[in-house]
């Protein structure tokens, strides 16, 4: 059951901007209790956010101390075309590389380009499976 009800006009459009849009704010809070917001690259795909973490990086103790997170698309500037989600995250070991998952590289290809990264190569880099399973939605 997806999280979506395509039957709002609000929510459809969302469905939208999930498939199309590069950015989505991811909002962690580490081991010491500071919330942490981070633009992260995401692919949507059955329900759930994909999104790679960096090998150091801080999402992962992050999300192992504590798997509740917000992740929200940029609204409009003006007050409005709010997309936030609730939900939880996992490191997930098994998960595949960056390389392997078609659609996630056909949507970074232009920014692999612009970074002159490879997809082996943003893989490398980028080896944490992070998903995201979304609880809840607000949309406005």
């Amino acid at each position: 059951m997806s999280i979506l009800d395509p039957g709002k006009p609000k929510h459809a459009a969302a469905g939208k901007r999930l498939e199309s849009e590069p950015i989505a704010w991811l909002t962690t809070v580490s081991p010491a209790g500071q919330p942490q917001s981070t633009p992260v690259w995401f692919l949507w795909a059955d329900g759930e956010f994909l999104i790679y973490g960096a090998a150091g990086g801080p999402k992962n103790a992050s999300i192992q101390a504590n798997p509740r997170v917000s992740l929200h698309l940029e609204g409009n500037g003006q007050g409005s075309d709010n997309v936030i989600f609730e939900g939880e995250a996992r490191i997930d070991p098994a998960g595949p590389r960056a390389e392997d998952v078609p659609p996630y590289v056909v949507k970074y290809q232009p920014f692999f380009d612009r970074y002159g990264w490879t997809a082996a190569g943003f893989s490398d880099d980028y080896p944490h499976v992070i998903r995201v399973t979304p609880t809840r939605a607000r949309i406005w």
